[in-house]
């Protein structure tokens, strides 16, 4: 699926990167390692992707939701805050049926965002 869609510049899998982002489970610490990153032009071309992280889930978990919330809400808007990492999205993708779909909603999502900006300038 990553191969061959022309907005996807690289992936890897989330395997022996150090990529883990902390959270909170049922008041215990943990560390989520998501099974993606994705860099995707998104509209500012080849040198400034957006880095999508891509969690793909069969079975979702009570703590998945914990995972997703970390990502959603503390790390993806911390890390675009800072401004010296590059451009990042989160996705979560749960229906293997939906997943080129869901992906493709997603990048979507992330270069509307870039054109309402554009405009609004």
């Amino acid at each position: 699926m990553a191969e061959q869609h022309p907005k996807i510049l690289a992936y890897v899998k989330n395997h022996n990167l150090g990529f883990e982002v902390p959270y909170v489970f049922q008041g215990a610490e943990h560390l989520y390692l998501p099974d993606f990153i994705l860099l995707v032009n998104d509209g500012h071309g080849k040198d400034d992707p957006l880095h999508l992280v891509v969690e793909i889930k069969g079975f979702r978990g009570e703590d998945a939701r914990a995972k997703k919330e970390a990502m959603d809400v503390y790390w993806i808007p911390g890390v675009n805050l800072l401004k010296s990492q590059g451009r990042w999205a989160f996705a979560e993708l749960r229906q293997v049926w939906r997943m080129e779909t869901d992906l493709r909603a997603k990048m979507e999502e992330a270069f509307g965002g870039i054109l309402k900006q554009v405009t609004e300038m």
